[in-house]
C-alpha cells in the first residue's frame, strides 16, 4: 500500500510570486519593416495601460491608445525627467537632468528656457528657410546626378537637414563629421555610460567654445540671437545651460528629419503607385508628409515620464514613483483615431498624430522638418524620377537599436 502523502490542507501557504512583467515589444514584422511590434495593436485591443519590463531594468506601464497618450504627455503630474527614450537604455542610472537640458525639465524651469527658443521656430521664420533649403537640396542632387549610384542617407537625407541646422545655429559644417559620430552615440543604446558621457561632453565642449566666441563677437545666427535674448531675462541661462540647449538643438536638429527623409523616399520606392501619384499632384505634399510622419513615428519606443503623484490613465492607477511610456508609435496606428491604421493614405485628412510628440514638450523644430522633407521629397520625385533601391528591400539596413527609427545606409540607383 503507498504511503499517503501530506494533507494539503495542513501545509502552509507560500504566497505565490508576481508575474515578471513581459519584456518591451520591439521586434517589427519582417514582412512589414515599417510597422511597430505587433504586440502593440494586441494592447490597445485588451489592456491599453499594460506592465512591461523595460532594459533599463525597471518595470513601466506601457501607455498605447492615442487618447491614453495625449493624457501621459500633458499631464503636469508625469515629470519628463527620464526625457526621451531613457527607459530603453542599459546604463540608464536615472540621475538628476543636466542645467539646460530641456527635454528633461518639467513645469517653470522647462517654460524658461523653452520661451528663449519659440521665437526662433515660428512658421513665419521657418518658411523664410525654404529658399535656403531648396538650394541644399539641389546642390547635392546634383552631386548625386553626376554620378550614377549614391547612398541615400550618406549623399542625401542626413547632409541636407545637417547643413541647415548648422546654418541656422552658427555651427560651422566643416565639423559636421564630429558632432554627427558623437549624435550616433547618444541615440544608440549599444554604448556604456562612460562613452555616452565622454560623447556628451565632447558636444558640451564643443557648443560651449563657440558660445564664448559668439559672446565676444556676437554673428547673425540663432545662438548669437538666443545669448542676447537670454541677458535680457531675469534670470539669464548660465554658460552650461545655453551649451546644453546647443547640444540638443544639433542633435535634434538633423537626427530625426534624416531619418525621416530615408525612410520617406524608401517608402516611396517600395510602392511605385505612391511615388506617382505624389508626382502628379506635387501640391498634395504638405498631406503627405504629416501622412508620412504618422505611419514611420521614427521615435520608435516612445516618451517616457515619471508619476510624482498618484494619476489614473486609461481606468489603470500608476502610483507616486512608478514610470509609464507614452509608445507614439502604437498611438499613431490607433484603428479609433485613423482608419486603415497599417496603410499608406497619402490624402488622408492630416489629424492629430503624434510623431512630433505633445502638450508642453511638442517639438520645438517641427516646421522646420516639415518644410525640409516637403523639399526633400518633391525635388528627389521631379529631378530622379528613375530613383531604385541598389539591393532588396529586405536587406536595408534599418536602425532598429536606435532612439530614432532609421536607416544606415541605403544604396540607390536611377
Amino acid at each position: 500500500m503507498t504511503k499517503p502523502g501530506p494533507d494539503p490542507a495542513s501545509e502552509p501557504l507560500e504566497a505565490p510570486e508576481a508575474p515578471e512583467a513581459p519584456e518591451f515589444p520591439v521586434t517589427r514584422p519582417d514582412s512589414r519593416p515599417f510597422d511597430p511590434d505587433e504586440t502593440y495593436a494586441r494592447l490597445r485591443a485588451h489592456a491599453p495601460v499594460s506592465p512591461v519590463r523595460c532594459p533599463a531594468g525597471m518595470d513601466a506601464w506601457l501607455v498605447s491608445r492615442h487618447e491614453d497618450i495625449r493624457s501621459v504627455l500633458t499631464d503636469p503630474r508625469l515629470s519628463s525627467r527620464g526625457a526621451g527614450s531613457m527607459h530603453m537604455l542599459p546604463s540608464y542610472d536615472r540621475r538628476d537632468p543636466a542645467p539646460g537640458s530641456m527635454i528633461q525639465l518639467d513645469g517653470e524651469e522647462h517654460a524658461r528656457l523653452r520661451r528663449l527658443l519659440i521665437g526662433e521656430f515660428t512658421m513665419r521664420r521657418m518658411e523664410a528657410l525654404r529658399p535656403s533649403v531648396q538650394r541644399i537640396t539641389d546642390r547635392h542632387v546634383d552631386a548625386m546626378l553626376a554620378g550614377s549610384s549614391a547612398d541615400l542617407v550618406r549623399d542625401f537625407a542626413l547632409p541636407i537637414p545637417s547643413l541647415v541646422i548648422c546654418e541656422l545655429l552658427g555651427v560651422p559644417y566643416g565639423d559636421h563629421e564630429s558632432f554627427q559620430r558623437d549624435s550616433e552615440v547618444l541615440i544608440g543604446f549599444e554604448a556604456d555610460a562612460d562613452t555616452r558621457d565622454a560623447a556628451t561632453r565632447r558636444l558640451v565642449d564643443y557648443l560651449g567654445e563657440l558660445i564664448v566666441r559668439r559672446r565676444a563677437e556676437p554673428q547673425d545666427d540663432l545662438l548669437s540671437r538666443l545669448i542676447i535674448r537670454g541677458e535680457a531675462t531675469e534670470r539669464p541661462p548660465t554658460a552650461t545651460e545655453l551649451a546644453t540647449l546647443g547640444v540638443l538643438l544639433l542633435v535634434a536638429g538633423h537626427e530625426s528629419t534624416a531619418n525621416m527623409i530615408a525612410l520617406s523616399a524608401l517608402v516611396l520606392m517600395a510602392d511605385g503607385e505612391l511615388a506617382a501619384a505624389l508626382r502628379a499632384a506635387p501640391d498634395t505634399i504638405g498631406t503627405a508628409v504629416e501622412e508620412l510622419l504618422r505611419y514611420l513615428s521614427v521615435i520608435q519606443f516612445g516618451l517616457l515620464r515619471y508619476a510624482t503623484e498618484d494619476v489614473t490613465v486609461g481606468g489603470v492607477e500608476a502610483e507616486a514613483g512608478s514610470w509609464l511610456v507614452a509608445a507614439i508609435p502604437s498611438g499613431n496606428r490607433d484603428e479609433d483615431v485613423f482608419p486603415a491604421p497599417d496603410t499608406v493614405d497619402l490624402r488622408r485628412p492630416p489629424r492629430a498624430h503624434l510623431a512630433f510628440g505633445f502638450g508642453p514638450h511638442q517639438c520645438i523644430g517641427q516646421q522646420l522638418a516639415r518644410i525640409e522633407l516637403q523639399v526633400a521629397l518633391t525635388t528627389l520625385l521631379r529631378r530622379v524620377p528613375g530613383l531604385r533601391l541598389a539591393e532588396p528591400l529586405a536587406q536595408s539596413a534599418f536602425k532598429h537599436n536606435d532612439i530614432v527609427f532609421g536607416l544606415r545606409s541605403m544604396p540607390v540607383l536611377w
